[in-house]
């Protein structure tokens, strides 16, 4: 192929996985995985891993930044670009094909369109501060702030903070952002483009499924071993929900309910991403999502 890198993305439970898969297995390619919260070794169910996918008529299909860091680890994109360097290089040099697949547009955009970004450190100050202020008050707060990170899928006080923190952190610091270089290889992006009744079935089935294949369990066990129910909303809707059942904030059918609700929202979200990606100068092929 043409391309130094191919790029899968779709919304969640758009068959994207095992369309990279595939694409991997009759090219000799390799995937590097572009979901922010895949990254968590012991988050299974709850961020969709599928790792039983990755095998193609017998075949293991290498993957890579999927189980790299412990839970209770606030991974962000500043690591995310260098580990995605370093492993693009490595699949390069092996003569292999990377293939780039996942759903978090933010993660795409940073590392195919070289953003330059530094390490945003905690201001302890400022969350003093912005800890008085209600959710509206943050949420409109940092809605004025230019900025490069998504905020569409905050879905906690303490997310929207550090957003503001880091929207405020490259106010002060302008240099070090908005600043694009040449990242050294071209990308052909293929999208998975699925009906929105499609995608609604397949979210709500999906989630069914997972329920039945442990995830409150899971939950339950991230718990056990000593994350905090603070940090575990912070990994996104999932284990927000189902923490909420688990500390009796919610029955099991309103978290169920509840959850299918967010999930659906956060997919129309992240087709609101790529399109506007597409405005950004970013050409999608789309194509139907036949597998998943």
């Amino acid at each position: 192929m043409s391309h130094n890198l191919i790029c899968i993305l779709g919304p969640t439970a758009s068959g994207k996985t095992k369309y990279a898969v595939k694409l991997a297995f009759e090219n000799g390619g390799e995937i590097i995985s572009a979901d922010s919260r895949q990254v968590y070794r012991g988050m299974d169910i709850g961020t969709g891993k599928d790792l039983r996918d990755y095998v193609v008529n017998g075949v293991q299909i290498p993957y890579h930044l999927i189980d790299i860091v412990e839970p209770g680890t606030k991974y962000n994109i500043f690591q995310y670009q260098q580990d995605f360097k370093r492993v693009y290089a490595d699949i390069v040099s092996r003569g292999k094909q990377p293939v780039l697949c996942g759903g978090s547009g933010l993660y795409i955009e940073s590392v195919t369109r070289g953003y330059t970004l530094a390490e945003v450190p905690p201001d302890p100050h400022l969350r003093i501060q912005l800890e008085r202020l209600s959710m509206d008050e943050l949420t409109e707060k940092l809605s004025s702030l230019k900025r490069l990170h998504n905020t569409t899928d905050l879905d906690s006080k303490k997310r929207v903070i550090r957003a503001i923190e880091i929207a405020m952190y490259e106010v002060n610091n302008s240099d070090e952002y908005n600043n694009s270089i040449d990242p050294q290889f071209t990308t052909k992006y293929i999208g998975m483009s699925v009906s929105r009744e499609k995608r609604i079935e397949k979210i709500d089935r999906r989630l069914k499924e997972r329920l039945k294949e442990g995830l409150v369990e899971e939950v339950q066990r991230l718990l056990d071993g000593g994350l905090s129910p603070e940090d575990l909303i912070y990994y996104g809707l999932e284990y927000k929900y189902v923490t909420l059942f688990l500390t009796g904030k919610l029955t099991y059918s309103q978290m169920e309910s509840q959850l299918a609700i967010a999930i659906h929202q956060f997919a129309k979200r992240q087709m609101t991403w790529f399109r506007g990606m597409e405005r950004r100068g970013i050409k999608i092929e789309w194509i139907s999502a036949v597998y998943g």
